[in-house]
């Protein structure tokens, strides 16, 4: 069975984490499909949108637990694979943010631990109404740290922490409250409408989506001096784009405009 399954249509890549059985944790094999095939899509000039939805009753159960349990067999009780796992997952998700696609998330079920940091991290979420999130490795002794970084970088850090320290779960009206989804839909038009923003998405000029997606989390670390300065530059650039001033000219000239990309 193949562990992650791509799906182009036009400018779309459609990702389906498929481990149902497995709640479609993020395994080693999983985390190695994702990483792959994400970084094929960033240089796949014809994908202007990625969207990540789950196979079977669930989003994405976070870690594989019995593979980590597995890992402390070794020498030094699993030190290494634990600093190489959390390593290797870091690496997917930052290389979500790095993708010049916007990527939006599909939950539905449950999306806990590194799954609600998977949805954390992508672009856009679109999930299915009573969708359940939550970093509940404190549970079972485990705090979620890698999963907070996403986490307290989408929601009030007040909620982060507590959502963190009594691993409770919020659904979607509180997770739509919060910022950690853009919307809910019944579960039956749920993948209707995530190709639908997609699809809206895909319309835009490729390449200024691109540079958009860039500044947007690179000014978000810098003060608002800096940030003002290094988004005049990029604005500069995009501004001097030629399919940019295409988009001008037909919007003065009450047209579609028609784009080189």
């Amino acid at each position: 069975m193949t562990i992650l399954i791509r799906e182009d249509e036009g400018a779309i890549a459609r990702l389906t984490l498929n481990a149902p059985e497995k709640l479609n944790a993020l395994s080693d094999a999983m985390l190695a499909a994702l990483h792959a095939e994400l970084d094929a899509i960033a240089e796949d000039r014809s994908i202007r949108v990625v969207t990540i939805a789950g196979a079977g009753k669930a989003f994405c159960a976070g870690h594989d637990l019995k593979e980590m349990t597995a890992g402390r067999q070794s020498e030094d009780g699993g030190r290494a694979y634990f600093a190489d796992l959390f390593t290797r997952c870091s690496r997917v998700m930052t290389r979500i943010r790095t993708l010049p696609q916007p990527v939006i998330a599909q939950p539905h079920g449950i999306a806990t631990a590194a799954g609600c940091q998977l949805v954390a991290t992508c672009d856009l979420a679109v999930a299915a109404e009573g969708t359940r999130f939550g970093v509940n490795g404190v549970n079972i002794g485990l705090f979620c740290s890698t999963p907070m970084v996403a986490l307290s970088r989408n929601i009030p850090r007040k909620k982060a922490f507590e959502m963190l320290t009594t691993g409770e779960f919020i659904e979607t009206g509180r997770a739509i409250e919060l910022g950690l989804i853009n919307r809910a839909v019944p579960h039956e038009d749920l993948e209707r409408e995530t190709q639908e923003l997609a699809t809206l998405l895909a319309s835009k000029l490729g390449s200024a989506v691109k540079v958009g997606k860039e500044a947007f989390y690179k000014q978000l670390e810098m003060g608002i001096d800096a940030a003002y300065d290094y988004t005049r530059d990029v604005m500069v650039e995009n501004m001097l784009d030629q399919d940019t001033e295409e988009g001008i000219q037909a919007f003065i000239e009450k047209r579609a405009p028609t784009w080189t990309q």
